[in-house]
């Protein structure tokens, strides 16, 4: 799906954790901060590559609110590296959400859409996780679509699907999200251009190309015409 002439773009939607919210960052220090208190630790990266595996599993059941998406997952991933956490103590990822904090340049990026576009959030989170999470984004939004209003996630084209009804259709639409399989893969299998954020320089390894890949944020704000 190749990226639109700007002139014809009206909406610019983008997902949140991982694409404005370091989520990595904030699940990884709530975490090792946790696992202190009973004197073990992990290395990150294969920890959190876990976390990710485990969460979508949980993701594809049947839905849940987020928080318990969160607790069930570290409960697993915990006792799999041999750090017990009990049902009990789970609460403690939840509510590090608050302590997520965006990229550096995500409010100002968001700012620089907004002059120019409508814009959206289209997250799998939670509704009030996500105003918690806003108080770091100061940017007013158009629209916002998450798992709790549409009882799904994404990879699930649920989300975009509401999305185009609300806005009242595809023409016009690019979104922009970091997770190639959440986000890009369902986008253009319904034909909606999409700029992909590969952070981690992830390879497409036969994948199909979105409409367009960036470095981070900043960088698809500027391709967009609004600003670097």
């Amino acid at each position: 799906m190749p990226l639109p002439s700007l002139k014809k773009i009206e909406w610019v939607t983008t997902d949140c954790y991982g694409t404005l919210i370091d989520w990595e960052k904030g699940i990884a220090e709530a975490c090792a901060a946790e696992a202190e208190k009973d004197g073990f630790s992990f290395e990150t990266e294969p920890f959190l590559n876990r976390f990710f595996e485990v969460q979508a599993e949980i993701m594809a059941g049947s839905y849940e609110l987020y928080a318990e998406v969160l607790r069930r997952t570290i409960i697993k991933v915990a006792g799999e590296i041999g750090w017990e956490v009990e049902p009990s103590r789970a609460q403690f990822l939840p509510d590090s959400v608050a302590y997520w904090k965006p990229f550096r340049e995500s409010n100002a990026a968001m700012d620089r859409l907004a002059r120019k576009f409508e814009i959206g959030i289209i997250s799998n989170i939670d509704d009030k996780m996500l105003g918690i999470s806003r108080r770091h984004l100061r940017t007013e939004l158009d629209l916002v679509v998450t798992a709790q209003q549409v009882r799904s996630y994404k990879p699930d084209n649920v989300h975009f699907k509401e999305c185009a009804r609300r806005i009242g259709g595809k023409k016009g639409w690019l979104h922009i999200g970091c997770n190639y399989e959440t986000d890009v893969a369902p986008l253009l299998k319904m034909k909606v251009p999409v700029i992909w954020v590969n952070r981690h320089g992830e390879k497409l390894a036969g994948r199909k190309k979105p409409s367009l890949e960036v470095k981070n944020f900043r960088e698809a704000v500027k391709k967009l015409g609004a600003g670097g």
